[in-house]
Protein backbone atom coordinates (compact mmCIF):
# COMPACT_ATOMS: atom_id res chain seq x y z
CA UNK A 1 0.00 0.00 0.00
CA UNK A 2 1.37 3.23 -1.00
CA UNK A 3 0.38 6.87 0.77
CA UNK A 4 0.79 9.87 -0.64
CA UNK A 5 2.39 12.23 1.58
CA UNK A 6 3.58 15.88 1.76
CA UNK A 7 7.17 16.89 3.03
CA UNK A 8 9.07 19.86 3.36
CA UNK A 9 13.20 19.67 2.77
CA UNK A 10 15.51 22.30 2.84
CA UNK A 11 17.29 23.63 -0.34
CA UNK A 12 20.21 22.02 0.12
CA UNK A 13 18.51 18.17 0.27
CA UNK A 14 15.77 19.39 -2.19
CA UNK A 15 19.03 19.88 -4.64
CA UNK A 16 20.70 16.85 -3.63
CA UNK A 17 17.72 14.19 -3.82
CA UNK A 18 17.37 15.74 -8.09
CA UNK A 19 20.78 15.17 -8.75
CA UNK A 20 20.28 12.11 -7.47
CA UNK A 21 17.67 10.95 -9.64
CA UNK A 22 19.72 13.01 -12.40
CA UNK A 23 22.19 10.70 -12.32
CA UNK A 24 20.40 8.05 -12.12
CA UNK A 25 20.93 6.59 -9.43
CA UNK A 26 16.80 7.02 -8.05
CA UNK A 27 13.74 6.83 -10.39
CA UNK A 28 12.01 9.77 -8.94
CA UNK A 29 12.57 12.08 -5.80
CA UNK A 30 10.35 10.05 -3.34
CA UNK A 31 12.63 6.98 -4.47
CA UNK A 32 15.31 8.90 -2.43
CA UNK A 33 13.18 9.89 0.36
CA UNK A 34 11.62 6.30 0.86
CA UNK A 35 15.54 4.79 0.22
CA UNK A 36 16.45 7.50 3.09
CA UNK A 37 13.46 6.17 5.25
CA UNK A 38 14.17 2.93 4.84
CA UNK A 39 18.42 2.99 5.45
CA UNK A 40 17.03 5.07 8.84
CA UNK A 41 14.45 2.48 9.68
CA UNK A 42 17.62 -0.67 9.40
CA UNK A 43 19.89 1.99 11.55
CA UNK A 44 16.72 2.71 14.40
CA UNK A 45 16.09 -1.42 14.50
CA UNK A 46 19.99 -2.70 15.13
CA UNK A 47 20.48 -0.02 17.94
CA UNK A 48 17.41 -1.03 19.66
CA UNK A 49 18.34 -4.54 18.85
CA UNK A 50 22.10 -3.42 19.67
CA UNK A 51 20.67 -1.85 23.26
CA UNK A 52 18.39 -4.83 24.20
CA UNK A 53 21.75 -7.18 23.72
CA UNK A 54 23.32 -5.05 26.17
CA UNK A 55 20.78 -4.72 28.70
CA UNK A 56 20.35 -8.74 28.27
CA UNK A 57 23.61 -9.16 28.73
CA UNK A 58 24.14 -6.61 32.16
CA UNK A 59 21.40 -8.14 33.43
CA UNK A 60 22.94 -11.66 33.25
CA UNK A 61 26.45 -10.12 34.84
CA UNK A 62 24.12 -9.02 37.21
CA UNK A 63 23.25 -12.09 38.27
CA UNK A 64 25.90 -13.75 38.01
CA UNK A 65 29.10 -14.52 40.30
CA UNK A 66 31.52 -11.45 41.34
CA UNK A 67 35.41 -11.53 42.01
CA UNK A 68 36.63 -10.32 44.70
CA UNK A 69 39.17 -7.58 44.39
CA UNK A 70 41.77 -10.06 45.70
CA UNK A 71 40.39 -12.51 43.26
CA UNK A 72 40.48 -10.26 40.24
CA UNK A 73 43.72 -9.49 40.97
CA UNK A 74 44.69 -12.76 41.17
CA UNK A 75 43.48 -13.50 37.76
CA UNK A 76 45.14 -10.60 36.16
CA UNK A 77 48.07 -11.56 37.44
CA UNK A 78 47.79 -15.40 36.05
CA UNK A 79 47.16 -13.85 32.66
CA UNK A 80 49.91 -11.51 32.46
CA UNK A 81 52.19 -13.72 33.73
CA UNK A 82 50.92 -16.83 31.16
CA UNK A 83 51.52 -13.93 28.12
CA UNK A 84 54.63 -13.31 29.31
CA UNK A 85 55.72 -16.61 29.50
CA UNK A 86 54.54 -16.84 26.07
CA UNK A 87 56.97 -14.22 24.89
CA UNK A 88 59.75 -15.56 27.19
CA UNK A 89 59.77 -12.65 29.49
Amino acid sequence: MTVKTSISLPDQQEAFARRMVEEGRYSSVSAVVQHGLELLRHETEMKDAELAALKALLEERRKGPFLSKEEFQEQVETMLAAKKAQYGL
